[in-house]
């Protein structure tokens, strides 16, 4: 006689949840054919593009134009100014789209920080004030399978998807727990390849949606 392998049920993991449909919502899976319990990640960041400032008055140099995007970039505007000119040199300032101080970069040297790597190149020398941006698109906002190597926003943990869905094809609908429930943590569905540290981060991820894996 064939084995045959049970697949998961629609909510088979969860142990508790909040009253109502508070624990629910309704989220768009970009792609994969997952099974129900699988941990989502959610697309919040794109790609990157790098542009000198309108206003800048001395250096004629350019900077990356699509600088590379890692795990911890934020979707919005990065800027680099200037703040120690130099011939053939420079140092600018760099800071975050929440203005938090990332580092300085040098002019020619590869600048890696803030989820964001990228070169300031030197031609005429830049003045004092000289600066760039770095805009890091916003994601579309689709769920899908939580991937701690992504660098797209699905490295966080986002939520548990309710049912099975095949969205290989194109976009589905479905339901997810996106807060405030206890699951069995034996009964969800994690990336193949995830190591034991990086399933620790993405459960503290959860708990802080007040998702509990217990």
């Amino acid at each position: 006689m064939p084995e045959i392998t049970e697949g998961r049920y629609r909510g088979e993991f969860l142990y508790s949840e909040a009253c109502g449909t508070r624990s629910l919502e309704t989220v768009t899976i970009d792609t994969g054919d997952l099974a129900a319990g699988t941990v989502l990640g959610r697309i919040t960041k794109g790609a990157a593009t790098g542009a000198a400032a309108a206003g800048n008055t001395g250096g004629s140099g350019a900077i990356t134009e699509a600088p590379a995007v890692a795990a911890g970039a934020k979707a919005g505007v990065y800027r680099a100014v200037c703040i120690e000119p130099g011939t053939n040199a420079g140092k600018f300032l760099v800071t975050d789209p929440d203005g938090i101080i990332l580092g300085v970069a040098t002019v020619a040297v590869e600048f890696v920080g803030g989820g964001l790597t990228f070169t300031i190149a030197d031609a005429t020398d830049f003045v004092s004030g000289d600066s760039f941006t770095i805009t890091v698109a916003a994601g579309s906002g689709k769920y899908v399978a939580y991937n701690q190597d992504g660098v797209n926003g699905s490295e966080i943990a986002a939520g548990i998807l309710l049912d099975n869905v095949n969205a290989t094809a194109a976009d589905v609908e479905a339901v997810a727990y996106v807060r405030d429930c206890e699951v069995n943590g034996s009964e969800i569905t994690w990336p193949a390849d995830i190591e034991a540290a990086e399933k620790t981060a993405a459960i503290a991820q959860l708990a802080a949606l007040g998702i509990i894996v217990r």
